[in-house]
């Protein structure tokens, strides 16, 4: 089982929740800064490129370790300045079923997952 934080966007924009999933992200140990900057973390991003490309290796497996187990709070922390507002945590087997949990605890968030 793994635990999602379930993100609202803000009230002017038509986006979907988004799922962001707790804990060690493998991904994130494997691409790094780049992984940061796919899920909109820009300057955290930036920073852990600008040490991965000038950094010894122990510095650089320190980035990426950092990234996998901090990537998901800075993923967090980035849409709450964007305006994002956590909703809840829920705890599922994926994120396909904590969805289903959620508009099951919370069937009146159904219409902002319609396109």
């Amino acid at each position: 089982m793994q635990a999602f934080s379930i993100h609202l966007p803000p009230p002017a924009a038509a986006q979907a929740p988004i799922l962001v999933p707790e804990g060690f992200s493998f991904w994130a140990l494997v691409f790094g800064p780049l992984w940061l900057m796919r899920h909109g973390v820009w300057w955290w991003g930036l920073a852990a490129l600008v040490v991965t490309l000038n950094a010894p290796t122990p510095a650089i497996v320190a980035v990426h370790l950092l990234c996998a187990f901090c990537g998901s709070d800075a993923r967090r922390a980035a849409l709450a300045r964007r305006g994002w507002r956590l909703e809840t945590v829920v705890v599922a087997e994926n994120a396909d079923a904590a969805l289903r949990r959620l508009l099951a605890a919370r069937p009146n968030l159904a219409g902002l997952f319609q396109a």
